[in-house]
């Protein structure tokens, strides 16, 4: 089985999507796929999150949330000032093993970027993915800054002894300027990671037939993570 956990530079550069495109991927190849989103933040009870977003531009049954706090904040300073449990990085690895037992691929969506703190200690998506032993996938802007935001995630990512599967541009525009232009040519050279592909601007905004057909064109096949595929970091 193969764990995968998608991490972005930064808030809004479109993990979600990535996640599902993904997923997408995965099942036209056949394969189970799971998705965990361990802390939602930003949604109220009852509302629909990032996973039922996935579901819908996918058709992906099985997906977990684990905690979810109605200001859209960390995840560990939204259960502070929510006075709701902050959650518990034993609990994540666990539901993650439970689902890869039983899937081919297991998708875990962070929230923000990869040191953003999750729950009690202040543990992160980097922490996950070490108890994991999973590598990790990079959602990256495709605007001016993106190479040092990319750099920096990467350097962090190794300096925790983790792996790269690759990068992904999460919004790419049909009329890109000078510098998306050139960040497309210069960030696998930059961090030292494979560029896997860029999602169209306003792909989340799609049907599911439109989003699934298109997936295959915009990624490189899912790595077989848990193979040794993809950078070594």
């Amino acid at each position: 089985m193969s764990i995968l956990c998608v991490t972005g530079t930064s808030t809004d550069v479109g993990k979600t999507v990535a996640t599902a495109a993904l997923a997408a991927l995965a099942l036209a190849q056949g394969r189970t796929v799971a998705v965990c989103k361990p802390a939602q933040t930003g949604v109220d009870a009852g509302e629909p999150g990032d996973l039922a977003e996935v579901q819908r531009l996918t058709g992906v049954r099985d997906v977990v949330e684990l905690a979810r706090y109605p200001e859209p904040l960390a995840p560990d300073t939204a259960a502070r000032r929510a006075g709701l449990p902050l959650l518990d990085r034993a609990d994540v690895v666990a539901a993650v093993r439970d689902l890869d037992a039983t899937h081919d691929l297991t998708l875990v969506e962070g929230a923000g970027g990869l040191l953003v703190r999750l729950g009690v200690d202040g543990f992160t998506l980097a922490d996950v993915a070490a108890d994991l032993d999973a590598p990790l996938l990079l959602v990256a802007a495709a605007g001016l800054g993106t190479l040092n935001h990319s750099a920096l995630t990467v350097a962090a990512a190794r300096q925790a002894g983790l792996r790269l599967a690759g990068t992904v541009i999460g919004s790419w525009p049909s009329a890109p300027d000078l510098a998306m232009r050139c960040n497309l040519a210069d960030l696998a050279e930059v961090t030292g990671v494979p560029l896997l592909g860029r999602l169209p601007e306003g792909a989340g905004s799609l049907d599911r037939a439109a989003f699934t057909a298109g997936a295959p064109t915009w990624l490189d096949p899912v790595p077989q993570v848990n193979a040794g595929v993809g950078a070594a970091c």
